[in-house]
């Protein structure tokens, strides 16, 4: 199982669960992934859930605040991106048309963040670790293993985080219908389908995924705990068989299996 010491600038970092039914998701996500759990106390009565595969953290959870409820904002996941400087790029993301939402501030001696919204509208979080890395571990099921930014603008949005985080983003070998891949450095870590993908109803956001060994399984077992079903198991000719999930807060968010090779 390969683990992660340090996350290189402009690569995903961390995700967290937002929720309104803090013991319930992490009933769930526990059943789903095989995922334990680390307690660790926020505040008087605020509890913030690490969650764990083989003693390393893989993602986190905490109950949403009663005044983003009151916005309306729906239970979901946030994607962070980690960075060397969080003052320096959140004015850099300002400067590029972002919002701040938040930050940037401290989090105890573990890290500095602030919460951005892109010029199109999604939302995200920058990380400066301190003494949390952020995702201890990689390539092993119940793992991050990619995220596409849903977009209506996405020509705008490439242009904002390649300045922001210099990232690569172009369409590939295999994708004639206008997928496009993020390249931060030499590894790709996620992607921009095309603006028709993001149904009208739904706005601008980040959606993460989930390695899976066996996605019709994964989905059919979410579905087993309360998940509802949004899009497959579906398979991408060279690419594998995904789904795109609810969890039964209402959280988004997908799995994905990789086709085999050979």
């Amino acid at each position: 199982m390969p683990n992660i010491e340090k996350h290189a600038p402009g690569s995903f970092c961390w995700i967290e669960l937002a929720t309104t039914d803090q013991p319930a998701a992490k009933q769930f996500y526990q059943q789903l992934f095989g995922w334990s759990v680390r307690e660790a106390p926020m505040g008087p009565d605020d509890i913030y859930t690490i969650f764990q595969i083989d003693g390393r953290d893989a993602a986190a959870g905490y109950t949403q605040r009663p005044d983003e409820r009151a916005m309306g904002v729906p239970p979901h996941w946030t994607l962070y991106v980690a960075v060397e400087n969080a003052d320096a790029s959140a004015a850099k993301a300002k400067e590029l048309g972002a919002q701040i939402f938040a930050g940037p501030f401290d989090v105890a001696d573990h890290g500095r963040m602030a919460v951005l919204g892109d010029p199109t509208g999604g939302v995200f979080a920058i990380w400066q670790a301190k003494g949390h890395a952020g995702i201890g571990v990689d390539g092993v099921p119940g793992t991050l293993c990619w995220a596409d930014l849903m977009t209506r603008d996405v020509e705008r949005a490439k242009a904002f985080y390649s300045a922001l985080f210099g990232w690569e983003i172009a369409a590939g070998e295999h994708d004639p219908g206008g997928y496009q891949h993020i390249k931060n450095g030499e590894a790709f870590i996620g992607g921009v389908p095309p603006s028709v993908h993001l149904p009208a109803n739904i706005p601008p956001h980040w959606l993460i995924y989930f390695y899976v060994p066996d996605g019709d399984a994964a989905a059919a077992k979410a579905k087993e705990l309360g998940a509802n079903i949004y899009m497959g198991p579906m398979s991408i000719e060279h690419v594998g068989r995904m789904a795109t999930i609810a969890d039964p807060q209402g959280a988004v968010f997908s799995i994905f299996t990789p086709e085999a090779k050979g």
